[in-house]
């Protein structure tokens, strides 16, 4: 029996030793990331339950394949952790038998990470070439409808012909850490980026995300703790490039939004109208040293750009405003690295295009060494600062000049067309009133993307709006003729009544002869009149008001489906409550001087 007992201590003896052994060699396979981690912050990283997988930990990991990457990306809210870097800090990953924090010594405390060191560099997918782009472009600076609008307005600029967005985001994307001061309080959401990218995908449009980088940048130059890097302090429009945290900025910039787009083949990196350029004393000093020429530090500062971006992306082909290269000489575009970095989008919005003006540019684009280029015509936005209702005759002849321009490329074979972006103004700039709503500009958008898909606005083309969008285009009156089937036609009609009748209506109500007589400035100030000539508009005036009233209570739930309140006040303010405070004052002082039954002068009711 003792034997027997002792004959079992052996076995278990044994057993306990191969145990040890066995987690011995397991544990070798955890140093690595055990010490990859540990070399973050030990402050800030807490060890809990993590279950490794032993059989994947010591062999190299392939990177994740471009396609099924994107998938994840679009589909999860939350990035997936790259096996190649540490885990997620907020994820705690600590092994059941630790009990306390790692301690490491002689190791220099790294920062907190931030949005910079956690992006990862993702070659661009590539795509099989599917010809020249239609874009379409939104213009976020203003009027951004909400998520659940452009749910359903995709898929109808996919059916019109489109093939992409060129999405600018200026203060709506969802800037973190220290760049948050910039985005708007209706910015859109990491949520509401990640559902846009899938409406975009499930459309088959292309999302290609434009950033201002030079000009235009008021969002960013209005916050005062960015104005030190103004190119004029009086100004907000354009940025020192050579101020030393200029760059730095942008990078971050980019960084966070190229973190949200891994998928984007194409980056617009702005970069127009940079007015002032040359007149901050960085600027007046580089100049000194570099023969005075403008152009060539508004190209390095686009060359450094563009290097900032492919360093984060390899292979991102970038796009940029041409105008302030077109006076720049073609020995001056070809010392520089730009035209072998990034494509110039030409723009012209005008209905009538200078074809032979147009056509030197193209020869020195090409002689420059430019690979390609872009077209850039509109679809709202460009026939006035404050334009309510879209001419759309103004944009369809723009639309045909540029096909005249697209006829002529086969005489540049060095120069790929790569595609013509349809712009959609919101406002001029950051700091002017709002454009055109993008509902109302849906008819010209349907006349231009049909004109350019079939070559002119034919027959065909007329048809298929019709189709599309339930009503018809009648030029000469300027309308879409009928209910309208497509998204947002309530608001469209109810802005052609405002922009047609409102102010009208009172101005006929101001031609009667009674109310001409009878509630002059003066007399309402002294509560002065003949209830028997007030008797007369009195009714009428009032039927007036009310029904405008009903008609806009309406017109504002339909604009809060579509638009963020800050839109709806503004829109509201510069369009329609000038006209109905004169309305409402004239309806009071009538109604309240009639029960007065005509006292003399008072300015007491």
């Amino acid at each position: 029996m003792n034997s027997f007992k002792l004959l079992k201590l052996i076995v278990l003896f044994l057993v306990t030793l191969v145990i040890m052994k066995f987690f011995s060699s397991s544990n070798k396979g955890r140093v690595k990331i055990n010490s990859k981690i540990m070399d973050m912050d030990t402050n800030i990283f807490w060890w809990n339950n993590y279950t490794p997988e032993p059989e994947n930990l010591d062999a190299p990991k392939e990177p994740p394949k471009a396609e099924k990457n994107l998938e994840k990306k679009i589909i999860k809210k939350e990035p997936e952790p790259n096996p190649e870097e540490p885990h997620n800090l907020d994820s705690p990953v600590e092994p059941k038998e630790a009990k306390k924090k790692p301690v490491i010594e002689n190791v220099k405390k790294e920062p907190e990470p931030n949005i910079e060191e956690e992006i990862e560099i993702i070659e661009v997918p590539v795509k099989p070439s599917t010809g020249p782009l239609r874009l379409v472009h939104l213009d976020l600076k203003g009027a951004a409808p909400k998520v659940s609008y452009l749910k359903q307005i995709f898929p109808l600029f996919s059916s019109l012909g489109a093939h992409g967005i060129l999405i600018e985001y200026e203060d709506m994307f969802p800037y973190e850490g220290e760049l948050e001061i910039l985005k708007s309080p209706f910015a859109y959401s990491v949520e509401d980026i990640e559902e846009i990218k899938t409406l975009a995908n499930l459309n088959k449009l292309e999302l290609i995300p434009l950033m201002q980088v030079f000009g235009h940048l008021e969002f960013v130059l209005k916050h005062e703790k960015y104005a030190h890097l103004r190119e004029v302090p009086k100004y907000p429009n354009s940025l020192n490039a050579l101020a030393p945290d200029s760059l730095p900025l942008l990078k971050n910039m980019l960084k966070q939004i190229l973190k949200r787009h891994p998928e984007a083949r194409f980056f617009h990196i702005g970069a127009d109208e940079v007015y002032e350029l040359g007149e901050s004393e960085d600027s007046k000093r580089w100049l000194e040293k570099n023969n005075g020429d403008v152009g060539a530090l508004y190209l390095s500062h686009v060359s450094n750009v563009c290097h900032l971006v492919t360093e984060m992306r390899p292979g991102m082909k970038m796009i940029f405003w041409d105008d302030m290269i077109r006076k720049i000489s073609v020995p001056t575009l070809q010392t520089s690295d730009v035209p072998k970095l990034a494509f110039p989008m030409i723009w012209n919005y005008n209905p009538q295009i200078d074809m032979q003006s147009l056509a030197k540019l193209l020869e020195k684009y090409r002689d420059a060494g430019f690979l390609g280029v872009w077209f850039a015509s509109s679809f709202k936005g460009t026939s006035g600062v404050d334009q309510r209702w879209t001419p759309l005759k103004h944009h369809l002849d723009n639309h045909l000049s540029w096909l005249k321009v697209m006829d002529s490329m086969d005489q540049y074979p060095s120069l790929t067309f790569q595609g013509i972006a349809i712009t959609g103004w919101q406002r001029y700039e950051h700091f002017t009133r709002l454009c055109e709503l993008l509902p109302v500009a849906i008819p010209s958008l349907a006349v231009c993307l049909q004109t350019l898909k079939y070559g002119s606005f034919n027959e065909e083309a007329v048809k298929a709006v019709h189709h599309i969008l339930g009503c018809n285009i009648k030029l000469d009156p300027n309308i879409c003729e009928g209910s309208g089937s497509f998204v947002g036609a309530e608001i469209y009609h109810k802005v052609r009544k405002i922009h047609t009748e409102l102010q009208s209506s009172i101005d006929s109500m101001m031609t009667d002869h009674f109310l001409r007589g009878s509630l002059s400035n003066y007399l309402r100030k002294y509560n002065f009149a003949n209830p028997r000539n007030l008797r007369q508009f009195k009714t009428k005036l009032r039927k007036l008001q009310d029904d405008w009233e009903s008609m806009l209570e309406t017109f504002r739930k339909e604009m809060e489906a579509i638009f963020y309140p800050d839109t709806v006040e503004e829109w509201m303010e510069d369009n329609v409550n000038e006209q109905m405070t004169k309305l409402r004052s004239m309806v009071q002082d009538t109604e309240r001087i009639y029960d007065l039954d005509g006292r003399k002068k008072s300015l007491n009711t």
